[in-house]
């Protein structure tokens, strides 16, 4: 991974996202450097979803003003975009039970290389897309030898730490600035909720800046707490965010797929799709 990263800080102040059916999230603040570890923490319904979506460019904010990467929001929302990875959000970034993981690693690698340009073709870039692979499976700590059936283990076979780790490695393997993971420790066993924290530890320490939604959080992490004046409404909202149809989204890119630095539809629920 690369470590020199420029620009990656995340500021943020008294941000918010408003949509139809009232707040999913607002009045939060956040100030953090380059390769910082942040911990989304709130009840259900709260808007951590919506937040990481807002963080990372798939969501209009509506309130306050930040900057991420270097781009600030919502005007270089595709920009923020181009330089941000989302992992494990449903409904939004869900792995394909039916396909093995080795077709996920393959098709995310291919993916990048046919709109970024990034790798050769030919055997070059046969060698090139391993080598990337096995880079995003070691930084999300997944050893392909200890799964059933290796490489070719289905999705649905992988115990939940597992999908975690190849959910990281599918948005890590392009290089973002920023990682955003929702609901990290959701329905892990005390041992792997350490384990998954560790993970988004040593991805921080490598440079990337992660911002992690979960129920609880590791004491060095960057504590962010949302909490709405109305949760009945706001859980209707972040509800409303997560499932909304894009408007466009055959002819979107794939999360971290370069620089797209024109501006973005104005509906602020439109954009979740768009991930």
């Amino acid at each position: 991974m690369d470590t020199t990263r420029q620009g990656a800080a995340v500021n943020a102040r008294g941000i918010g996202v408003e949509g139809p059916r009232g707040w999913a999230f607002r009045g939060v603040d956040i100030s953090a450097d380059p390769g910082a570890l942040i911990a989304v923490l709130g009840p259900s319904g709260s808007g951590r979803t919506c937040l990481l979506l807002a963080l990372s460019g798939r969501m209009r904010i509506t309130e306050g003003q930040a900057t991420v990467a270097g781009f600030p929001l919502p005007k270089r929302m595709g920009a923020v975009r181009g330089r941000t990875a989302i992992a494990h959000v449903p409904g939004v970034a869900d792995l394909e039970p039916a396909l093995t993981v080795g077709e996920h690693l393959r098709e995310q690698a291919l993916l990048g290389r046919r709109l970024k340009n990034s790798l050769p073709w030919g055997r070059r870039g046969k060698e090139a897309t391993r080598a990337r692979i096995d880079a995003a499976l070691a930084a999300a700590g997944l050893d392909a030898d200890t799964l059933p059936k290796g490489l070719r283990t289905t999705v649905r076979d992988l115990e939940r730490l597992e999908a975690l780790r190849l959910s990281i490695a599918l948005a890590v393997m392009h290089d973002p600035h920023l990682l955003a993971v929702d609901d990290v420790d959701l329905k892990l066993s005390p041992p792997e909720r350490a384990l998954a924290w560790e993970m988004l530890r040593n991805l921080a320490r490598a440079g990337l800046t992660v911002v992690a939604a979960g129920s609880d959080a590791p004491a060095d992490a960057l504590i962010v707490r949302t909490a709405p004046k109305d949760t009945e409404r706001t859980a209707h909202a972040e509800q409303t965010a997560r499932t909304e149809p894009a408007t466009d989204a055959a002819t979107d890119r794939p999360q971290n797929s370069g620089n797209q630095d024109k501006e973005e539809a104005p509906h602020a629920f439109a954009e979740t799709g768009r991930a």
